[in-house]
C-alpha cells in the first residue's frame, strides 16, 4: 500500500511563501531519525532531506508567494499548495495523510482520493515527518536567498517570522516586496 504525507512550513511569518510538500512511501518504510521537523535541528533536517528524496517513490514540493496569500488569505493558499502537491504528483497514493485538522479538495477528480486529516500528523505519521522535513528546508532556503536581496530583515534568521528586531525592521523602514501586506498591517498604517 502506497501511503503519502502531506505537510506545510510558513503559515505564520509576515514574509515569504508558504511551502506544502507530499512525500510517498510503501507503507511500513521508515528512515533513522525522521521526526517531526520542528524537533529536529536544521543539520539534521538538511541532512534528511537528500535521504527522503533518495529513498521515497515519489514526491512534491509546491509553494505559494506572498502576493497571493495576501489575495485569497493563508488558509486558502495553504489548502492550494497541498492540493498542488496532490494533483501534480506523478504517484497517486492509495491513501493521503495530511497535517492538521481540515483539508478541502477543489476538484471533482480529487474526490475519489482517500484521504485523512491528522492533528500533529508530523509527529505520528512517519510519511507527514519526511514531508515536514521537505517542506521546512525548502522554504528555509528560499528565505535565505531573500536574505541575499533584503539584508536589512535579517531572512536569514528570523526566516520571516514576527519577531522582535525584524518587526521593528518593518517599523523603521517599512514592508519589502516578499512581506505578506495583510500580516504586516497591524505594525504600520500606510499598508
Amino acid at each position: 500500500m502506497l501511503i503519502c504525507g502531506i505537510d506545510e512550513a510558513g503559515r505564520g511569518p509576515l514574509a515569504g511563501p508558504v511551502v506544502a510538500a507530499s512525500v510517498i512511501f510503501e507503507e511500513g518504510f521508515t528512515i533513522k531519525g525522521v521526526t517531526d521537523s520542528k524537533m529536529l535541528t536544521s543539520f539534521q533536517r538538511e541532512t534528511l532531506f537528500p535521504v527522503i528524496i533518495e529513498n521515497c517513490l515519489g514526491y512534491s514540493i509546491q509553494q505559494i508567494c506572498n502576493l497571493v496569500i495576501d489575495e485569497i488569505n493563508i488558509l486558502k493558499a495553504t489548502m492550494l499548495a497541498m492540493y498542488k502537491c496532490i494533483s501534480e504528483s506523478d504517484i497517486k497514493a492509495d491513501k493521503y495523510f495530511i497535517d492538521g485538522n481540515y483539508f478541502r479538495l477543489t476538484d471533482n477528480y480529487q474526490n475519489n482520493i482517500n484521504y485523512e486529516t491528522v492533528v500533529k500528523g508530523d509527529s505520528k505519521i512517519f510519511a507527514v515527518s519526511c514531508a515536514s522535513i521537505l517542506a521546512k528546508v525548502t522554504r528555509d532556503m528560499l528565505m535565505r536567498e531573500y536574505h541575499s536581496v533584503y539584508s536589512d530583515y535579517d531572512f536569514n534568521s528570523n526566516k520571516g517570522y514576527g519577531t522582535k528586531k525584524h518587526i521593528e525592521k518593518i517599523k523603521e523602514i517599512g514592508v519589502c516586496e516578499i512581506h505578506r501586506k495583510t500580516f504586516c498591517r497591524k505594525f504600520l498604517c500606510d499598508i
